[in-house]
């Protein structure tokens, strides 16, 4: 029985975007609640003009990525790509999470990408902003296609989602790893269920995602746990506890990043906290105000990701202990850039050494004064 219309969602409001000349704000004017429906998720297709996204952050650790999607329907309260959702002038909070767009050309973009004669690989990491592989990558197989796309011209592709949908492409995955064409990061959260379900609605249980790093390992593919986002005094306590159970899964390195609360964020997440969490609310925002100078939040580089400040440093060491206990600490190995071709059905030609083992063929393309650089680091 639904309770509330935003049963299995995230946000508890729907705020207008900053850009925006009027504000909505919910007032209670009488009415019973028990006619309103649940909400329904929107999907709008949109013909993309471009496919690969640059940055040049310092402490992003990619330089080029692809999203196919803009909007979220995992529903994480804390979701940093939210306030995109302002740019059109939708909500950050519940419209986020309900109205979507998908990039319907994607696959048929990066092609011509491919297919221009001065591009150079480099590792394009998929799904930095938004979810891959959220519930309506089920129907629109975006992901797929892209994929696809990647294996026929060998470029290498590094990933990251919580969804338990990944194991489908599986097979894809495999064969470009064989390769050292790619590599996947699985987001865990936390492992108690009860908070996992109010904070990432939509997304795979932590039991699944633990399932998942462990198809991925068994499958060849290199695969690294994220404990993203660490909140504290709500899941700071089980950094140990999470980092063991992926390293048992077969995870072979680990990350992090403590929680950010950009532009409308800060606003959603303390609503949803003192909905959910009220007996620890305040404790929360002091513990975050204290790894941000007192702010909510902090968007310095080299200060977003991590924080600053005893409770900062002491996640950090934790953290840094727990990887050399594991044996999560080691040097992550880049991905193979030099075995980017045309395929046939583009240029018209076999590729003379299409059926050399990947060493192989990198020593040849060596020998012939190819090689293209880059570090493909997640």
């Amino acid at each position: 029985m639904i309770k509330s219309p935003l049963d299995g969602r995230g946000a508890r409001t729907n705020a207008s975007g900053r850009y925006e000349r009027f504000a909505r704000e919910a007032f209670d004017d009488g009415w019973s609640e028990e006619d309103i429906q649940k909400l329904e998720t929107i999907v709008t297709p949109e013909a993309a003009k471009t496919i690969i996204s640059r940055n040049t952050s310092p402490d992003i650790s990619f330089d080029q990525s692809i999203n196919p999607y803009r909007g979220c329907e995992h529903g994480c309260v804390y979701c940093y790509a939210r306030p995109n959702h302002a740019y059109v002038g939708l909500s950050p909070g519940l419209d986020f999470e309900t109205k979507l767009f998908v990039k319907a050309n994607a696959a048929e973009l990066l092609e011509k990408e491919f297919s221009k004669p001065h591009y150079k690989p480099k590792t394009i990491m998929l799904g930095g902003v938004t979810d891959i592989y959220q519930p309506i990558e089920r129907g629109y197989a975006i992901t797929r296609s892209i994929l696809e796309v990647m294996e026929r011209w060998r470029h290498p592709v590094a990933l990251i989602t919580k969804s338990q949908l990944v194991m489908r492409d599986i097979d894809i995955l495999a064969r470009l790893a064989e390769r050292g064409l790619a590599k996947a990061a699985i987001s865990v959260t936390t492992m108690d269920r009860r908070i996992s379900r109010v904070m990432e609605p939509r997304a795979a249980a932590p039991h699944r995602r633990i399932e998942t790093i462990r198809a991925l390992a068994q499958a060849g593919v290199p695969t690294t746990v994220m404990v993203a986002p660490i909140v504290p005094a709500i899941n700071d306590s089980e950094i140990e506890a999470i980092l063991e159970e992926c390293a048992k899964a077969g995870a072979s390195a680990a990350g992090y990043v403590v929680l950010r609360l950009p532009l409308e964020i800060k606003d959603l997440f303390q609503d949803w906290l003192h909905a959910r969490f009220p007996d620890r609310a305040t404790r929360v925002m002091a513990l975050v105000r204290q790894m941000r100078n007192g702010r909510d939040y902090d968007p310095s580089w080299g200060k977003r990701q991590k924080g600053e400040g005893p409770y900062a440093r002491l996640i950090a060491d934790r953290f840094a202990r727990a990887l050399r206990k594991l044996g999560l600490d080691k040097p992550r190995l880049p991905l193979d850039h030099t075995q980017f071709r045309r395929p046939i059905e583009v240029t018209g030609q076999a590729d003379l050494f299409a059926e050399l083992v990947p060493q192989q063929r990198v020593a040849v393309v060596r020998e012939e004064g190819a090689l293209f650089d880059g570090d493909g680091s997640l």
